[in-house]
């Protein structure tokens, strides 16, 4: 099931800081912490907790959040189904690595272990 360009479109344009609470809001309801999602985004992008804090502040798009990232090199062996889209066929490299993001955050959320979360595993 591929993405429509207004799909992909809505992801670019979508703030980091209107998702942000809302993933903190997942995971903590599991019993999981704040500090736990920031070491999945920090694995995923590169950013520091400190780079967080700023790209929040300034309200940045997807699509500027991810241009500012460091993608790790292992990010491409999240797979699997978000969002009712298989991570492996979305074809918008943008839209990819949010439901990257959104993969680890739910497998945190779900209580997935830490190494392997982080594709160390």
């Amino acid at each position: 099931m591929g993405t429509t360009p207004e799909h992909d479109r809505k992801i670019a344009e979508m703030t980091f800081s209107s998702v942000y609470p809302h993933y903190v809001t997942k995971v903590e309801k599991k019993g999981r912490t704040e500090e736990e999602l920031l070491t999945v985004i920090e694995w995923l992008t590169g950013f520091q907790s400190s780079d967080i804090d700023k790209l929040i502040e300034e309200k940045v798009t997807f699509q500027t959040f991810f241009e500012r990232a460091q993608l790790n090199p292992n990010a491409e062996l999240i797979k699997g189904v978000i969002c009712g889209y298989r991570i492996e066929e979305i074809e918008t490299p943008l839209t990819r690595k949010t439901r990257y993001l959104d993969k680890l955050v739910d497998e945190l959320a779900k209580g997935r272990k830490m190494e392997k979360i982080l594709r160390q595993a």
